[in-house]
């Protein structure tokens, strides 16, 4: 069976839903979904911790749970919730690799997404990424602010005739190519299904070694999913050109870590960007500058005056922030209300 067809059938479980634990909760978070609670009055309790096996067993009357990226919900997570009566997950973000979905369709509950919220938000900041370390223009605004004109070490190069490689065509991917195409650029994907309309655009599909093998610079926007984990890892690096530019503002667990910074340190890779990182749950979403930092990989990381890093935010803008809180409560008003969401499923299918 489908996660499509799960999530049909556990809809039509019968239960009226108010109280709804919201988890890894923000300050904005509370500011727009307010806002557009007004017209559905749900009973919304904010928690800033992540959920996860260390707070789960402290949830209490509540019918749902609104989880976000770096949210566990685990097998054992989803049992804990089930038992204290919680029947449904609503996801206010693109991925559910973070839920036992095989778990959460024997269990029969109900689980939704915001499947598109902005691709656009996520394409413009891969490319905000891409000319800020090409043209180094976040170490220019720090020199002139010092009254230091100078020149030497901000070169960079023209984005204009490079080939750019695009993993994954979905929607984000898909709005990342035209922009790409917009400079100038020869644009080649992979992907298990070519879009036609990125094709008649001038997009060209290849296999992934290909692409590792022609591109300059290589953008991840797939899914993270068990065949795909761990993607780029030291044999796929070694089939890039010498010197190439990798972005990830997808998942962090596409990307080895300590493979990556063997390949810094070799000049394999002449720049990196990365929006997400495979520990991010320890540190991204909150203020962590008083205090001393454990994970030497992202220290690391930290260190190559080549590698640009921000803290999961290529979401944040006002349309996405304002797309996720209209969709993530449309779709639990249309499961409690026993009718499918528009587009709002985590499906495979």
């Amino acid at each position: 069976m489908s996660i499509f067809a799960f999530i049909y059938y556990s809809i039509h479980y019968n239960f009226t839903l108010m109280n709804i634990a919201f988890f890894s909760a923000q300050p904005y978070d509370k500011i727009f979904f307010d806002r557009f609670n007004e017209n559905y009055q749900f009973n919304i309790t904010y928690y800033e911790t992540h959920l996860g096996p260390h707070v789960v067993n402290l949830v209490e009357n509540t019918d749902a749970v609104c989880a976000f990226v770096n949210d566990k919900l685990s097998a054992p997570v989803l049992e804990v919730l089930t038992a204290k009566g919680v029947k449904m997950v609503a996801l206010r973000c693109a991925g559910f690799n973070n839920v036992d979905m095989e778990a959460a369709k024997r269990l029969n509950m109900a689980v939704c997404r915001v499947p598109a919220y902005s691709p656009e938000a996520v394409a413009e900041h891969a490319v905000a990424m891409i000319l800020t370390l090409n043209r180094k223009t976040h170490k220019a605004y720090n020199r002139v602010r010092e009254q230091n004109f100078s020149l030497n070490g901000l070169l960079g190069f023209n984005l204009n005739g490079k080939t750019v490689g695009v993993i994954g065509t979905g929607k984000i991917g898909k709005a990342f190519c035209r922009i790409m195409l917009g400079f100038g650029c020869r644009v080649v994907a992979f992907d298990l299904y070519p879009d036609q309309s990125l094709l008649a655009n001038g997009v060209t599909y290849v296999s992934l070694e290909e692409l590792l093998q022609q591109s300059n610079i290589i953008s991840l926007h797939c899914p993270l999913t068990n065949d795909n984990h761990y993607l780029i890892n030291k044999k796929t690096l070694n089939q890039m050109k010498p010197g190439v530019m990798l972005i990830n503002t997808s998942r962090g667990g596409l990307v080895n870590t300590a493979d990556i910074i063997h390949a810094l340190k070799t000049k394999q890779v002449g720049a990196l960007c990365i929006d997400v990182y495979e520990q991010e749950e320890k540190l991204f979403f909150r203020d962590l500058s008083s205090d001393i930092i454990a994970d030497d990989n992202i220290q690391r990381l930290m260190s190559f005056p080549n590698v640009l890093i921000t803290a999961h935010q290529a979401f944040f803008t006002e349309d996405a922030l304002t797309e996720i809180a209209q969709v993530t409560l449309h779709n639990i008003s249309s499961l409690i209300q026993h009718a499918m969401p528009t587009d709002g499923l985590a499906r495979l299918a």
